[in-house]
């Protein structure tokens, strides 16, 4: 089977490929179908049916997070700060949203090997953020240390 890749060269000399287009435009996608489900409050068949068709197995795994109340998120007092965590087959995971990041394998394998632009993981966390579908423990500053010590044994 023969594979036409495009190029398209970039003002500053940067050259993407299609599948680099393709992973980013996934992203542009999700983050699309998430700023009408703020609008809207709800996700749409039509949402489900792009984001199945953008990510595939991923976007199913990450909507059965969601709808399994597997992403978890921990608001510490009095510091405010938040802490996302999605329950996944082996462990949980913690995900930094703000820059697409997760402890699981398949970002490490995948995500930073530029295979794929996000695990089902954050996939989950940024529609449960932005359906409200997700578990809230509210938690004191002093177990913060405890929990990101048990939370990022998995990255070591």
């Amino acid at each position: 089977m023969t594979h036409t890749c495009f190029i398209l060269h970039s003002s500053n000399g940067i050259v993407f490929g299609e599948k680099y287009l393709a992973k980013t435009s996934e992203l542009k996608l999700l983050r699309r179908i998430c700023q009408e489900i703020l609008m809207g409050r709800r996700i749409e068949d039509a949402d489900l049916d792009r984001l199945c068709g953008a990510f595939g197995e991923r976007f199913a795994k990450a909507w059965a997070a969601v709808n399994g109340k597997r992403v978890k998120k921990y608001l510490f007092t009095p510091s405010n700060r938040a802490v996302w965590i999605v329950v996944g087959k082996e462990r949980d995971y913690l995900i930094l949203p703000a820059v697409d990041f997760c402890t699981c394998d398949d970002f490490y394998f995948r995500v930073l090997d530029k295979q794929v632009h996000l695990c089902y993981h954050l996939i989950a966390q940024k529609l449960a953020e932005t359906l409200e579908r997700y578990v809230t423990y509210d938690e004191d500053d002093e177990l913060y240390a405890a929990l990101m010590r048990e939370w990022k044994k998995a990255i070591v």
